[in-house]
């Protein structure tokens, strides 16, 4: 096992997991916090992603430079506009710089249709507006898919939804040969018109359709090994004051509906383990218990099963740490901002958030 930082653990049976959000240019976030992690050389075992996070996900797993640090925030100094000048008014900005990738898309991460001069006349005719061939380019710049073989890369999962199926769809380096298109599948957000993937005549849309936190996708994948679990919460769960418009309310019910849900998993999972603890308790007293032939045949059919739920099936949750991103300025396209000064803000917040709770772990 890889050597981890002390507030990971040294149980060879423990994983160490990250889990990114989707959230579009706040996404930045994702890139300082896990500067932070990599600066205190926490090492993990698996990261999953959905949307923006799955990218972030693929190329922390396969950093073609190996630096992934280095190699993320390289990622997102090219999604940069610098078309949009510096404001005071961060509302202002994001206003902007939203409206401006919204006409022109973003050059190294999505095209509009109108654009192509011959699809111009019938863009709004199709059942997307954004073509997502330039972030294809991008990340191959910055991530070599071969080497997610290697044994000592984390394990890449990234969810995302089956459009005509509306069920969720896993792709896991451990059982899959992840590509590009595996992570484009997971970005199609059709809110905003970005165009879906088509893989082997399925089509997809983003993971976060239906999560926007992958836990439960890698709690599946990996169900014998305990897991401690470092999440980024992109999307407040809490506000003080009510919305004063309805684009306030929007942006509301859009952060509730984004917000990392995971704590119900958190709370099965101790359920879990506790159920776990009883069976092997009452295991240990039939072992040790005299049973005449009939109860004896019954335990020993029984014995399989119990082993199977205990070995198989028995990874619980041990610790969850969250890294959960602050707003000061409620607006409903802030995950469409990518200002130079914003990403900038973002990866620095994500970066000291992220310190910040790295450092109270180590005091407990």
């Amino acid at each position: 096992m890889k050597h981890k930082n002390e507030i990971a653990s040294k149980d060879p049976d423990l994983e160490t997991v990250l889990v990114l959000q989707g959230g579009g240019s706040l996404g930045a976030y994702e890139c300082g916090a896990f500067k932070a992690l990599d600066r205190h050389n926490i090492q993990f075992d698996i990261v999953s992603g959905t949307s923006i996070g799955a990218i972030n996900a693929a190329i922390i797993a396969a950093s073609k430079n190996d630096n992934p640090s280095k190699d993320l925030e390289g990622f997102w100094t090219r999604l940069i506009e610098k078309p949009i000048p510096s404001f005071p008014s961060q509302r202002f900005r994001a206003m902007l710089s939203s409206a401006y990738s919204s006409f022109y898309g973003n050059p190294n991460a999505f095209t509009a249709l109108w654009s192509n001069p011959w699809l111009f006349g019938t863009s709004f005719n199709h059942p997307y507006l954004y073509d997502t061939t330039p972030i294809k380019e991008t990340l191959e710049e910055f991530v070599d898919f071969g080497k997610l073989t290697n044994q000592n890369r984390p394990r890449l999962i990234v969810t995302s939804t089956d459009i005509k199926k509306g069920m969720r769809v896993v792709f896991d380096s451990k059982r899959h040969e992840i590509k590009t298109e595996n992570i484009l599948a997971s970005i199609g957000y059709p809110f905003y018109g970005i165009a879906w993937t088509e893989i082997n005549g399925r089509h997809f849309w983003d993971g976060a359709l239906l999560n926007n936190t992958p836990l439960i996708a890698v709690m599946d994948a990996s169900p014998k090994n305990h897991k401690i679990v470092f999440v980024t919460d992109l999307f407040p769960h809490e506000q003080d004051d009510l919305p004063k418009n309805m684009m306030e309310s929007w942006h509301r019910a859009r952060d509730i509906m984004f917000a990392d849900k995971t704590q119900w998993a958190i709370d099965v999972s101790k359920r879990t383990e506790n159920h776990l603890d009883l069976m092997q308790k009452m295991h240990g007293i039939l072992e040790k218990t005299s049973l005449d032939g009939k109860n004896k045949e019954k335990f020993e059919e029984i014995e399989q099963e119990y082993h199977r739920l205990v070995s198989e099936q028995g990874a619980v949750i041990k610790k969850i740490i969250r890294i959960e991103r602050k707003e000061d300025v409620h607006y409903l396209f802030e995950d469409a901002d990518f200002s130079s000064e914003t990403i900038t803000k973002l990866i620095e917040e994500g970066e000291k958030d992220a310190e910040k709770i790295l450092q109270r772990q180590e005091l407990e």
